[in-house]
C-alpha cells in the first residue's frame, strides 16, 4: 500500500496526468524518490507512440520535431522546465551563493531563464527532427527519460541538499533512504544496460549521461552547495537535452 500511495504521489507531483488524491504524509512519501523512473517509463513509452504514428503517417521531420517537444512538456506539466528557469536565472546573475539560492526561490521569470529554456527547446526540437527513425532509434528514444530519471533520482537521494528545506527536503527526509538508493541504483543499471544492449547510439547515450551528470555535480556543488528541486530539474532537462542530440547525431549518420 505504502509503494502504491508513494507512486501516486510520485505521478501527482512529477507529470500532468490525472492521479487519484491522496493525503501527502510520511508513509505515503516513502518510495516516492524511486518511483521517479517510472514516470520516465510512461514518457519514454508515449514517446515511441508518437515516433511510431509519424512514421505511420508519413509525417514531417518539423511536425515530428514539435510534437516530440510538446508532448514532453504536456506530459511533465513543464516542472522541469520551471526548474531550467530558475537555474538559469541563478547561474546568470554571478551573485553570490546566498545570493542565487534566493533567485532560485523567486516565482518569478528572468531574462537568462527565458533565454535559457528557449535555447533549450529549440535545440530540442532540432534533434528530434534530425532523428532518422528506426525501429532501434524508436526504442533508444523511449529508454532516455527512463536514463535521465534514474540519474536524477540517485543523486537526490546521495547528494546534500544545498538549502536544508524546501519540497525536495521534504521527500528525502520522508524516504526509506537505503532502499530507495538500491532502486534508483537498479533503475539506472537496467536502463543503462539497455541501451549498451540495442548498441548504435545506445552506448554513447548512456556514457553521454555519466559525463553530463559529473559535470552537474561538480557545478551545483561548487555554485551552490548541493541540490535543489530547481537544480535537480536543471540537470535533468541536461541529461535528457544531451541524450537526444546523442541520438539524433549518432543515428544519423548510421542511415547515411
Amino acid at each position: 500500500m505504502r509503494l502504491l500511495s508513494s507512486i501516486i504521489v510520485t505521478f501527482s507531483l512529477y507529470s500532468a496526468l490525472p492521479m487519484p488524491q491522496i493525503r501527502w504524509e510520511e508513509d505515503s512519501m516513502e518510495y516516492s524518490l524511486a518511483c521517479l523512473p517510472l514516470v520516465g517509463v510512461v514518457l519514454g513509452g508515449a514517446l515511441w507512440l508518437w515516433l511510431r504514428l509519424c512514421l505511420f503517417l508519413g509525417m514531417g521531420a518539423l511536425l515530428r520535431g514539435a510534437g516530440a517537444v510538446a508532448l514532453s512538456a504536456a506530459l511533465t506539466g513543464g516542472i522541469h522546465l520551471d526548474g531550467l528557469c530558475d537555474t538559469c536565472d541563478a547561474l546568470g546573475s554571478h551573485q553570490t551563493r546566498e545570493r542565487m539560492l534566493d533567485i532560485l526561490k523567486d516565482p518569478h521569470i528572468g531574462a537568462f531563464g527565458v533565454l535559457g529554456c528557449g535555447v533549450y527547446l529549440l535545440t530540442q526540437f532540432a534533434a528530434w527532427s534530425e532523428l532518422p527513425l528506426t525501429p532501434r532509434s524508436l526504442l533508444l528514444a523511449a529508454l532516455m527519460p527512463v536514463l535521465a530519471r534514474s540519474w536524477v533520482a540517485l543523486g537526490v537521494l546521495t547528494r546534500p541538499n544545498a538549502r536544508g528545506s524546501g519540497l525536495l527536503a521534504t521527500f528525502t527526509k520522508a524516504s526509506a533512504l537505503g532502499r530507495n538508493r538500491a532502486a534508483a541504483a537498479l533503475w539506472l543499471v537496467l536502463s543503462s544496460t539497455a541501451l549498451v544492449l540495442l548498441g548504435g547510439a545506445g552506448p554513447w547515450m548512456a556514457l553521454t549521461a555519466a559525463v553530463v551528470y559529473a559535470l552537474s555535480v561538480w557545478k551545483t556543488q561548487r555554485a551552490f552547495g548541493g541540490l535543489t528541486g530547481d537544480l535537480a530539474g536543471w540537470t535533468l532537462c541536461l541529461l535528457e537535452l544531451c541524450q537526444v542530440l546523442c541520438l539524433a547525431i549518432l543515428e544519423g549518420r548510421a542511415a547515411l
